[in-house]
């Protein structure tokens, strides 16, 4: 099987949600006891044979630049910057320049999904997806949208906010793209990888997701912005917990 040890953070978030607890940093930076998410989200991914971290930045950039550096904990840094906003698929399309790798994970870089990246890269290649997406089941989809699954875990369709409600898959924020795929399609500078591309797309290409049921947190809201501080406290002393063994 091939390894995969490249990573793309999507790290450019204003964090408007967030002003009332976080403030003057992107969302990615914010503290969580003492150290920035994206600090817990870079040595997860390290554990687990991640080696290059491809960070997508523009909103106070200079910010997360002076902290990691070119390299952070052992794992090489790179940066793409966004003059301005380019959509999720323009900052994916533009960090993916800075890999070697034909297969790169993508990743929220406001979510910690306590994923198992080899499980994921072994689907990925068995069925020879374009792109998989991991799909994580909580118990009301209405605040992300749904994503319905065939039996053989293909992609058969998408939902959007508020359009469905109850028990269902979302999309957790973690993908493994086959990069030469996406570069086949044209798009504009700035576009949408879920509006663009997944929900365009999905039927024409080898779209699959991976039902993963291990620990998730976006901390996208002042809610859950302060569940991960009590939460983290242990993160790294329970790691081997949170990835399915």
């Amino acid at each position: 099987m091939i390894k995969v040890t490249e990573a793309v953070f999507l790290a450019g978030g204003f964090g408007t949600r967030l002003q009332s607890v976080v403030k003057d940093v992107p969302k990615p930076m914010a503290d969580i006891n003492g150290k920035p998410f994206l600090h817990y989200l870079i040595l997860f991914y390290k554990k687990q044979g991640v080696e290059h971290v491809v960070l997508s930045v523009g909103y106070l950039h200079e910010v997360v630049q002076d902290y990691f550096g070119n390299s952070y904990q052992g794992v090489k840094i790179s940066y793409a910057i966004e003059d301005s906003p380019l959509g999720t698929g323009g900052a994916i399309k533009k960090s993916l320049k800075l890999t070697q790798s034909n297969e790169v994970f993508v990743v929220n870089g406001d979510t910690m999904f306590a994923v198992n990246l080899k499980e994921i890269a072994a689907f990925h290649f068995e069925k020879n997806s374009d792109f998989t997406l991991v799909a994580r089941k909580v118990e009301d989809v209405s605040r992300y949208g749904n994503i319905v699954l065939g039996d053989d875990n293909r992609i058969l369709g998408f939902s959007e906010k508020n359009d469905a409600t109850g028990k269902g898959y979302i999309n957790g924020g973690v993908y493994l793209i086959n990069k030469s795929y996406l570069n086949h399609f044209s798009f504009p500078e700035k576009f949408s990888i879920e509006k663009d591309f997944f929900e365009k797309y999905y039927q024409e290409g080898s779209f699959y997701g991976k039902p993963c049921h291990n620990y998730f947190i976006d901390i996208g809201i002042p809610e859950d912005y302060l569940k991960a501080q009590k939460e983290f406290i242990d993160l790294f002393h329970t790691i081997k917990k949170l990835i399915i063994q």
